[in-house]
């Protein structure tokens, strides 16, 4: 610092010169008047002057420091800030794809193994990965919209700038809406494909966490679709035929961006895109969602992949809407037509971009390929137009979808009642109105047994009816209560899809039915209305089983009543009395003491009878079959039943015997060994492949066979084998012999009744 110091003294003997010089030795800002009058001396201090800079972040620009000028696409690539990424992607799996990972699993263990014995696995790999293909096959040609939804959203598809880059031999890329912002969500670029010149622009996502953020997922801004709109103006000016590539969940909807205009910023591309005079193709790579996938894809040409999905609303923002939840998001994909193969049958789509099996991410490479040729496909096509027709051809592709009809009466119920009536609730019945109407039932049911009447069919069958209405309810009402009505209706609809095709019930879906019974009857006893619906389940196997004793006691009479007729019959009453004749006169008192002649008479009387009953039965619409009586029958029925207990225990035993030697290493490994045979054959088998399945079978034969010889239990099969032979000759003699004064044997008739019951 400076200091000054001055006296009322005059300077003496300095010029003016000098005073205005002495500004430049440290004094300033003092007037030169002051300065004249005083007398001053100027004392210098060292100083120092500090300054803090703020830290700003250090901008990355894409030019490296040494490009290569021979990087495919040209040395202005490097502008772009699309770089490889330094880590690989992770693989993601779907969860539809998950039975595949147990195969991949089972594959790499037996390299592993194969890599770490030194042994050859190679049949077996080769089998495991044959049946990997077969089954990543079968998913894949399956595929429900929901499925293609999750592919179109898998996190290692390819993007925009992956397929550019692929495809184009020169890309720059071109930024700004000029209007102060540039949109990362929206890349627009000139490139060339086979020496043609094509302006690029599509929805960018990006391919991990940090490029999603900064990408925004896709989903523009009102800055990305001007844009867009800039450089639509500049490929129409230089006749630039322009390829837009559409993979975004939607225009971003945020409060700012409605602030700058979101809707009118779409509004004016899709005013601007049916005049631009140069060809359009729009390719949806991924999933186009509503106007922020339309704002670049009104073209001449839209094209999809395989496993892309165009909508208005995404499948879970309707099922919230119509269903209510978003759980409901696979019927709701179904119903919207999503899908490449529905929008072609609706017109909307002009062609499908095949992709490989597991996807695009599976080969994105063969994927982009696919898509140049495609694109050469329509440009050809659309280059070959003028500038009339080629709006013209823009102008029809939209006018033509939908449809309608003209002079159509409607049916006047339907107009009427467009809207669709809720569901009639069942109105439930208090317990005690229900005891009241049971116990007036059983009174009447007693009164009509102690008068010998036929008991009241139609209250039964009603109060039947009404009890199984009450009891679905209550069922509705628990499941509801324990929240499985969402899984229960969407696997009613799997279920009836199924159905409707006409094709076997899956594996998988049949899983879903028992874990979902289960679960159901684990949680059942906590319901709220569990107490109500035993209560009213127990009433209904009650009355259920009165009315199968009902039936079977009017049937019965109604059967009696058949056998007394055709036993009355005059015909049959002479042929029995001239057999019980012959009889006595014969003098035989067993039937095996009978002559030949007279025991064919007896067997032929008895099918007659049969024969007659069975008609007279049959006329009663009754499924009737007929059943021998022998007395030596049942009463070695009768002995035989005591050995039940012993031949279940060998059974056991023997079954115990076959498990231990099937689940023996060696036996295991023969069995491995004839499956690769017989899939390494295939349907049509070679001489020597033949020989090898055919020599495993009986190597497989004879191990199970030695098992079932071992001497214990060939001792305990003879030991209850001589048992059984001796129960039988001690009951030979129980044969029903024929007394003198013999009767006729009727024969025993077995009806089915159906619904697991009998009478006989």
């Amino acid at each position: 610092m400076a200091s000054i110091s001055y006296s009322p003294a005059a300077f003496t003997g300095n010029s003016a010169s000098d005073l205005l010089r002495s500004s430049s030795n440290g004094v300033s800002g003092i007037p030169l008047k002051t300065l004249g009058k005083a007398r001053f001396s100027v004392k210098r201090r060292d100083f120092t002057v500090a300054a803090k800079l703020r830290k700003e972040k250090k901008h990355e620009y894409p030019w490296p420091a040494d490009p290569d000028p021979n990087v495919k696409g040209g040395v202005l690539t490097h502008l772009s800030h699309f770089k490889p990424l330094k880590e690989k992607q992770k693989p993601v799996t779907l969860d539809f794809e998950k039975p595949l990972v147990d195969l991949e699993k089972k594959i790499i263990d037996v390299r592993r193994m194969a890599n770490e014995t030194g042994l050859d696995f190679s049949d077996q790999i080769i089998s495991l990965e044959n049946k990997y293909q077969q089954a990543l096959k079968e998913l894949y040609l399956h595929l429900t919209p929901i499925q293609r939804v999750n592919i179109a959203r898998h996190p290692n598809r390819p993007t925009f700038l992956d397929h550019v880059f692929n495809i184009t031999d020169k890309f720059v890329e071109l930024h700004g809406d000029r209007a102060g912002y540039d949109d990362p969500a929206v890349v627009t670029g000139i490139g060339t494909i086979d020496g043609r010149r094509y302006m690029f622009m599509g929805h960018q996502k990006g391919r991990n966490t940090k490029e999603n953020i900064q990408r925004n997922f896709g989903m523009p801004t009102p800055h990305g679709y001007r844009k867009a709109l800039r450089m639509m103006y500049y490929a129409d000016h230089h006749g630039f035929p322009i390829v837009t590539f559409i993979d975004t969940p939607g225009a971003y909807a945020d409060l700012k961006s409605e602030e700058l205009g979101q809707g009118e910023a779409i509004a004016h591309n899709l005013r601007t895109m049916f005049g631009l005079k140069v060809p359009i193709v729009s390719i949806v790579i991924g999933e186009g969602g509503s106007g922020g996938a339309l704002a670049i894809g009104c073209a001449n040409k839209l094209l999809m992949m395989e496993n892309s999905v165009f909508y208005v609303a995404s499948p879970e923002a309707c099922a919230a809407i119509l269903w209510k939840t978003a759980k409901a998001s696979p019927q709701a994909a179904e119903k919207l037509r999503i899908t490449a193969s529905e929008l072609c049958k609706l017109q909307i789509c002009d062609g499908i971009i095949p992709e490989p099996l597991g996807g695009a991410h599976a080969n994105a490479a063969w994927t982009s390929e696919q898509i140049k040729a495609a694109i050469n496909n329509a440009m050809d096509e659309l280059t070959a137009m003028d500038t009339e027709e080629l709006l013209k051809h823009r102008h029809h592709k939209f006018r033509k979808l939908g449809g309608f009809q003209e002079g159509v009466p409607v049916d006047p119920q339907k107009k009427v009642n467009m809207k669709k009536k809720d569901n009639q609730t069942v109105s439930r019945t208090s317990n005690a109105e229900l005891e009241g109407e049971v116990a007036k039932l059983k009174q009447q049911i007693l009164k009509a047994k102690e008068s010998s009447t036929k008991p009241p069919d139609l209250p039964l069958k009603d109060m039947i009816e009404k009890l199984k209405k009450e009891v679905d309810h209550e069922y509705a009402e628990a499941i509801k209560a324990m929240g499985l009505k969402d899984r229960l209706d969407m696997l009613r609809e799997e279920v009836s899809k199924v159905n409707s095709r006409t094709q076997l019930m899956n594996p998988v879906i049949i899983d879903k039915i028992e874990k979902l019974k289960n679960e159901f009857n684990q949680s059942l006893s906590g319901a709220p209305n569990y107490s109500i619906l035993k209560y009213k389940l127990d009433m209904l196997k009650e009355l259920s089983k009165a009315q199968s004793l009902s039936e079977a006691a009017t049937l019965k009479q109604e059967v009696n009543k058949k056998f007394n007729e055709v036993m009355s019959r005059p015909e049959i009453n002479e042929k029995l009395e001239l057999l019980r004749a012959d009889v006595q006169n014969s003098g035989s008192s067993s039937f095996e003491d009978l002559d030949q002649e007279l025991k064919e008479k007896i067997l032929n009387m008895k099918k007659e009878i049969e024969l007659e009953m069975i008609n007279a039965l049959e006329s009663l619409n009754l499924d009737v079959g007929v059943v021998k009586s022998n007395a030596k029958a049942l009463s070695e029925r009768t002995s035989l039943s005591v050995f039940k207990n012993k031949v279940d225990n060998l059974n056991k035993e023997i079954n115990k015997k076959i498990e231990n030697v099937v689940n023996s290493s060696e036996l295991k490994n023969m069995i491995e060994s004839l499956k690769l045979e017989i899939a390494k054959a295939g349907n049509k088998p070679d001489s020597e492949s033949e020989g090898k399945i055919e020599a495993l079978k009986q190597q497989i034969k004879q191990r199970l066979q030695e098992a079932m010889s071992s001497s214990e239990l060939k001792g305990k099969h003879e030991e209850l084998k001589a048992e059984i032979s001796k129960a039988m000759q001690s009951s030979a003699g129980t044969d029903g012999s024929l007394q003198k004064e013999t009767k006729y044997e009727e024969p025993r008739l077995e009806i089915n009744l159906g619904a697991n019951r009998s009478f006989a």
